[in-house]
Formats: structure tokens, C-alpha cells, sequence
């Protein structure tokens, strides 16, 4: 592969973090390859190359960042005359997910990928705010060589950090849904049970953000929790899969969790309560329609 300053990068999928990050990694470079479903014009105004399909992605870069929501829809683009692999052509090639997705799953992926096509498992944290701050935490795992190439490219976006092997980003990531689902979901039921006993949930939070149940997400989702307003951000439906990937790995590891069958059943009624949509703050929407 070429030299990390000539590396020609791309970036497959723009949505709510794919966009923001594109834009960062287009301003510390000062060329980028996009593909999306459909092209983002503040992009291109800016100088990133549209790229029509997979293959023609693949043929105009070295990497991508794949921000698609799970596997299944970067398998969909992989083979045929238009797919990502009739663009690679033989080439040394890296391949980095940031989805969210099967630490299984990708391991799989990398097996059925030809010699040449390295793959690095790069999941984010921090929201939407992250992504557009350029503060989001990558999460990595892959080969050392790998990740420290991944990690260089990515770094106009946050904090990359390797953790192990290929999957283990997404382990690490399944961790933090873990405790996103948990936070949030506890955050929803006290604000709306504060404002049942007549204390305002807004000086409950300003006293208690202090303290112990202080956290970044009470800091972004404090404003939505007060006023009920939880308009789409980061929708609580993909908690569902996430807390999925979640027991799955507990299952393959032996480990038996107590809290992590609950967070299912609750972001599983919240999607049957068509809720699913909304901001993960929709937790206080979801408690106070289960309490009527």
C-alpha cells in the first residue's frame, strides 16, 4: 500500500455520523472519495469526489471508512460488476467498518474477502455531536499493522484506540451500548417519576449532574429529558440490535448478565410502541405511557 500521505480515502455512507466525518476527513486531507445513496452537495461543494457506485469507490481509493448501519448492506454491494470487489481488482486494499455490527459477523467478512483486502473493525462513540465536534472515541481491532494505519486516517474524527483483534472494536462497542441503553433507560424512569412527586426534573438534574449520577449522556439528553422533547437524533430502535450483538457475545463467552435481558425486553417495547424512531431520550415518553 501506498504511504499514509498518498493514501487515497474514501468514505461509504453519509448519514448522521458518516456525513460530519466525511467533512472532517475531507478538511484534514484535502481530497476524499464519497458514496452514499445519494450524493451530499455541502460535500462535493467542498471538494469531495462523488463516486456513483461500489466499484467506482473502490477504484479511486486505497481505504474506506464504511458508515453503513450493519453488514448486510455493505454485503449487498460487495460482488457483481458494480461491487466493491470489481473495484479493488487484486490491489492491497483496507477496509474499515465503523458500523456497528457482529464482531462474529466480521471476522466472517474478513474470511471470504481476497489476499490483499485488510479489514479493521472502527465502531465510534459520541453521538451526533461527536461526529460534527470531531471528538467521537474509535474503537479498534485488527491486526496491529492495520489498526495503526486505521488510526492515522481516522484521527481528524476523535480518539482511536486499538483494543485487540479483528471484533474487538465491536465487542468494546457492545459494551458501551451496554451502558448508553442502561444510563438512559434509568435517566427516562427517574426524570418522569421526579416530575409524578412534584420535584422539577430541571433542578433534580442540575443538583444531581454533580454528582455520582452525572454522566456525558445526562449532559446531552438533560434538555430533552426536561422538556419531552426526544425528536430524532440517535433513534432508540438501534438499540434493539446493538443489545442483540450485546448477548451474543455474552453467550459465546460464557458470561450470564442480569441487567442486559432487561434492556432488551425495555428497547424491544419501545419499538413495539412504534417509539423506535424517536431519540433515545423517548425512555421518559416510554416510562410515562407504560405508568398510564
Amino acid at each position: 500500500m501506498t504511504t499514509l500521505d498518498d493514501v487515497r480515502l474514501g468514505v461509504w455512507g453519509l448519514g448522521a455520523m458518516g456525513e460530519p466525518m466525511a467533512s472532517h476527513l475531507l478538511s484534514a486531507r484535502g481530497s476524499l472519495t464519497v458514496h452514499a445513496r445519494r450524493e451530499r452537495p455541502g460535500l462535493t461543494g467542498a471538494g469531495a469526489v462523488w463516486a456513483p457506485t461500489a466499484r467506482e469507490l473502490a477504484a479511486a481509493t486505497d481505504a474506506v471508512l464504511v458508515m453503513l448501519p450493519d453488514l448486510p448492506q455493505l454485503h449487498e454491494h460487495l460482488d457483481g460488476p458494480d461491487g466493491l470487489l470489481a473495484g479493488v481488482g487484486g490491489r492491497d486494499f483496507l477496509l474499515m467498518i465503523g458500523s456497528t455490527s457482529s464482531p462474529v459477523g466480521v471476522r466472517e467478512l474478513a474470511d471470504r474477502l481476497p489476499d490483499g483486502i485488510r479489514i479493521v473493525d472502527c465502531p465510534v462513540s459520541g453521538g451526533e455531536d461527536g461526529a460534527k465536534a470531531g471528538t467521537l472515541s474509535i474503537m479498534l481491532g485488527g491486526d496491529e499493522a492495520d489498526t495503526d494505519r486505521a488510526s492515522a486516517l481516522l484521527s481528524p474524527c476523535g480518539t482511536p484506540v486499538r483494543l485487540g483483534p479483528l471484533g474487538a472494536g465491536e465487542v468494546a462497542k457492545a459494551c458501551n451500548q451496554m451502558v448508553v441503553a442502561a444510563t438512559i433507560l434509568a435517566l427516562g424512569e427517574a426524570t418522569e417519576l421526579a416530575a409524578r412527586s412534584g420535584v422539577d426534573p430541571a433542578a433534580l438534574w442540575e443538583l444531581l449532574g454533580g454528582g455520582y449520577a452525572g454522566s456525558n449522556l445526562l449532559q446531552s439528553r438533560r434538555e430533552k429529558l426536561v422538556t419531552g422533547d426526544d425528536s430524532p437524533s440517535g433513534v432508540a430502535s438501534y438499540m434493539v440490535k446493538d443489545l442483540r450483538f450485546a448477548a451474543d457475545i455474552a453467550e459465546a463467552t460464557s458470561t450470564r448478565p442480569a441487567l442486559l435481558p432487561a434492556l432488551r425486553v425495555a428497547f424491544d417495547e419501545i419499538v413495539e410502541r412504534d417509539l423506535g424512531d424517536r431519540d433515545i431520550a423517548v425512555t421518559r415518553r416510554f416510562t410515562a405511557e407504560r405508568s398510564s
